[in-house]
């Protein structure tokens, strides 16, 4: 029997001639301490590492062969994904030594695409709907490249498109004053030609190979490039307050399902997901939330917007819209916790006094005592 639903439905869905290039590489700075231990495509979102969000899909939009572009976080990636069997995918890695930006990416990965029509997706990035659409018509224009956009408050954090119709006819890279707020959501679509327009390109100020740069030159020299708004939501998850509301926006949409053991002195409300071998006794949940496998939940509340992964303890404790990893400890804090990402191994409990709320943002294999 398949591992996943996916792969037993592969057989059932109508695979492209398109390969994917998928970005897992990168140092994570922005999510420092997390990241100096734990690849940041791996944080899980609703107990489902980001990566693994991209690579259902990819598959979902019928592409089958996926080359994993990974850095200092190799083995990490790899073990999670292995062969990609377990997705339907055909999965190929490709170690790139510097992140020397994404149209590096690009270049080292031609070989693996060679003359195939390919989308590029950055491994941190959350699309709700996929892009099965997108891939859709790519295939049905065939222009040169195609961009993937979104509306954006806050344009000059962005890559920004300028159009003209459905056609991109100017990019720009973080701009003062952008000429839309339409931003790069970091899903590309290329043909061939996209590896001479990298070719043609310097790094930049930060000594990058920049994507906006190549596509631009896609543009300057009479290839069409097409874009595609998004129209459901997109984050980013490159920073903390990202990864939590992308979070909340994945919990909004599950189905309550306890499959866990709950005592008679606790309360579960609303949507709420725990799984299997997960403990809850004397305590409160109110949904929606997700507590991982091998969890103990004793004599706490548990608010909405949570993700509690795999073999915690929480005990006499306040936690909501936060997310904790794998074998961490929190107890006897004496005020809630709230807009929280705990790595591993962390442990967090009570000292002498207490302050009325706590934020943290706490590396792997710490120890905190509150005051």
């Amino acid at each position: 029997m398949a591992p996943w639903p996916l792969l037993q439905q592969r057989l059932e869905r109508q695979v492209v001639r398109i390969k994917a290039l998928v970005l897992s590489g990168g140092k994570g700075t922005r999510l420092r301490p997390i990241t100096h231990t734990s690849a940041k495509q791996l944080v899980p979102i609703a107990n489902k590492p980001i990566l693994f969000y991209g690579l259902e899909a990819i598959r979902e939009a019928g592409i089958v062969d996926v080359g994993i572009i990974v850095g200092e976080t190799a083995k990490e990636i790899e073990s999670a994904v292995g062969d990609g069997s377990s997705f339907g995918l055909k999965v190929s890695f490709i170690h790139q030594e510097e992140p020397l930006g994404l149209a590096h990416a690009v270049k080292i990965a031609a070989d693996y695409i060679g003359k195939e029509p390919f989308v590029m997706y950055l491994g941190d990035n959350l699309i709700m709907g996929g892009i099965t659409d997108f891939v859709a018509e790519f295939q049905k224009n065939k222009p040169n490249a195609q961009i993937l956009l979104a509306r954006v408050d806050n344009p000059s954090e962005f890559g920004v498109a300028e159009l003209a119709g459905g056609t991109v006819v100017r990019l720009e890279e973080k701009p003062e004053n952008p000429r839309s707020n339409l931003a790069l959501v970091g899903v590309y679509m290329f043909d061939a030609e996209i590896f001479e327009a990298v070719d043609g390109i310097k790094p930049s100020a930060r000594n990058e190979l920049e994507i906006t740069d190549a596509i631009q030159r896609l543009i300057d020299t009479g290839k069409e490039v097409r874009a595609h708004e998004v129209t459901g939501w997109w984050k980013d998850t490159g920073k903390l307050d990202d990864i939590l509301e992308a979070n909340r926006m994945i919990l909004e949409t599950i189905s309550r399902d306890i499959a866990g053991t709950v005592d008679s002195a606790s309360r579960v409300d609303g949507n709420v997901v725990i799984a299997e071998g997960a403990e809850v006794q004397g305590s409160v949940l109110r949904g929606p939330l997700v507590v991982g496998r091998g969890c103990r939940i004793v004599k706490s509340y548990i608010g909405p917007f949570t993700s509690i992964y795999h073999d915690v303890t929480i005990q006499n404790s306040e936690i909501e819209h936060s997310i904790v990893l794998e074998n961490s400890r929190i107890s006897n804090l004496g005020s809630r916790m709230e807009k929280s990402l705990i790595g591993k191994d962390v442990e967090i409990t009570k000292s002498a006094t207490m302050p009325k709320a706590f934020r943290f943002m706490v590396g792997d294999a710490s120890r905190i005592e509150v005051p």
